[in-house]
């Protein structure tokens, strides 16, 4: 099983990684000692390598989980996450758009240092087919393929939320390869996903032989999911198109059936057949979603209630008529508490032991509303139609969410595969991804989208200042930590925040 995989590598893969890793992942000041000649020798360590850079996915060492901060980062400057009683100033000044560089939600050492893991199976691995006869160029490949694509997915988080960044393409062996780094623009690093990303599609496995591998390490459609989300963002629609058809047609994957074991399938359990890349928690990896949302403790977030009358709206004939996504899934109404993390069924929450709800990266409805939003923007407003009624007849939404565009009114079926992708992924780390990439579109002519949004999450007492932060697009993505700007003279702060 991939879970006991990661278990086993752990104490190997601290010895692969000692020498060149630190809690500053740029700068990477090596611990002299032990050298990768002595360290990469077999398959076996090199297997320990890559199920390492899947464990730095759900620790805390280096900084804060990314498992944590993809939810951070990715809705609380949106729509649909308000302030809990147990929330820190750091993180509601985010909710506020407050944002400052000394910000500890806005350290990003956690995610170079899986960057760092990546590149150390990058620089290293391909050298132990030459020392190991029984590691075969299939299995390379096949190892190398999570490495470029986790590098990627770790560099996407990093410019959707800051922008222009610093590029680390090597791992660092000794003091002589310390070296500091100046930021590397979007579109650059952009490019750099892309390439990687084609690498990785031609030596990605289709199947590991066992679902829990299938959907908790990279696979080939899991490169393709991320090349339809990049190319998304890129405004490739072509391409994203194209990396979602790769997926639907391969006929592995597909809609969970919208019965009453729907959520247990998707959430409780986990590595359904919708999903395509899932951070796998459980017992012995605790995810941190407990303490960040139950209301059995100080929970740090809540479930903005105007999603149930906004979103999901109600049946007001026919109470026990809801969309399946809603109420007891997005939100726990008696108590706004985000329920898809911590609850096992309507009635009965996790326990903190029992908090090992997997992170779902990619799923299938993904696939086919990122196709539905390229097809919007390609002049084939009908498939994008087609698609999101998938999806939406999945979940049984209501008759008040239904919208009526004309399938060439590209702004109208914008909204409307917005709200779509609001109710299906409430609190699934997308939301403010979705809304700036929309609202940048064609040099920001949508930004009434993130407008919108900020009136009703933004606190009142701060929601002038938000407004009028949001008309300078520079303030749209993080600031540079101001660590990193101190011990890194090539770094130079984000313009807004200078």
């Amino acid at each position: 099983m991939l879970k006991n995989k990661i278990y086993k590598a752990v104490v190997m893969v601290l010895v692969a990684i000692s020498f060149c890793s630190c809690h500053k992942y740029l700068e990477l000041r090596p611990q002299n000692g032990i050298t990768s000649d002595q360290y990469w020798q077999t398959k076996e360590q090199v297997q320990s390598a890559v199920i390492g850079i899947y464990s730095g996915l759900i620790n805390a060492q280096g900084g804060k989980m990314p498992a944590e901060l993809f939810f951070v980062w990715g809705e609380t400057r949106a729509d649909f996450v308000i302030p809990g009683p147990g929330i820190s100033n750091d993180e509601n000044n985010i909710i506020s758009d407050n944002i400052l560089p000394t910000n500890g939600y806005v350290s990003w050492g956690s995610i170079y240092r899986v960057i760092n893991l990546c590149n150390n199976v990058l620089d290293n691995a391909p050298g132990v087919i030459q020392r190991d006869q029984t590691l075969t160029q299939a299995s390379l490949n096949s190892f190398m393929a999570e490495a470029y694509t986790i590098r990627s997915l770790m560099y996407f988080y990093l410019v959707r939320s800051f922008g222009d960044v610093p590029l680390k393409l090597k791992t660092t062996a000794s003091d002589d390869d310390l070296q500091q780094l100046a930021k590397t623009s979007q579109k650059d690093i952009l490019t750099q996903i892309v390439a990687d990303l084609k690498t990785a599609e031609g030596f990605a496995v289709a199947s590991y032989g066992d679902n829990a591998s299938d959907r908790g390490r990279i696979t080939k459609f899991t490169v393709n999911a991320l090349q339809a989300d990049v190319y998304l963002w890129m405004d490739n629609y072509t391409d994203c198109i194209a990396a979602c058809d790769k997926i639907i047609n391969s006929g592995k994957y597909g809609l969970v059936s919208g019965d009453a074991g729907w959520f247990n399938t998707l959430y409780v359990k986990g590595n359904s057949a919708e999903g395509i890349f899932e951070l796998q928690f459980d017992q012995q990896a605790l995810n941190p979603y407990f303490n960040m949302f139950s209301t059995t403790v100080r929970p740090r977030y809540l479930a903005n209630p105007l999603i149930v009358d906004n979103f999901y709206t109600l049946d007001p004939i026919d109470p026990t008529n809801v969309d399946i996504r809603g109420i007891d899934v997005a939100i726990h109404v008696a108590d706004q508490a985000i329920y898809k993390y911590i609850a096992l069924n309507p009635t009965t929450l996790r326990t903190t032991d029992g908090s090992y709800a997997h992170w779902i990266c990619y799923r299938y409805a993904d696939i086919l509303l990122m196709k539905a939003e390229a097809c919007i923007n390609s002049s084939r407003g009908q498939d994008a139609l087609d698609l999101i009624n998938q999806v939406r007849t999945r979940a049984h939404a209501l008759p008040g969410s239904a919208l009526s565009p004309a399938a060439t009114d590209v702004n109208g079926m914008t909204d409307y595969l917005m709200a779509e992708r609001a109710r299906e992924f409430a609190f699934e780390g997308k939301r403010w991804y979705d809304l700036l990439r929309n609202a940048k579109r064609n040099n920001f002519a949508r930004l009434d989208i993130l407008t919108s949004a900020a009136i009703t999450s933004v606190p009142a007492i701060s929601q002038q200042s938000a407004l009028n932060k949001l008309k300078d697009p520079n303030s749209l993505y993080f600031p540079i930590p101001q660590t990193e700007i101190q011990n890194d003279p090539n770094l130079v702060q984000n313009p807004f925040y200078k």
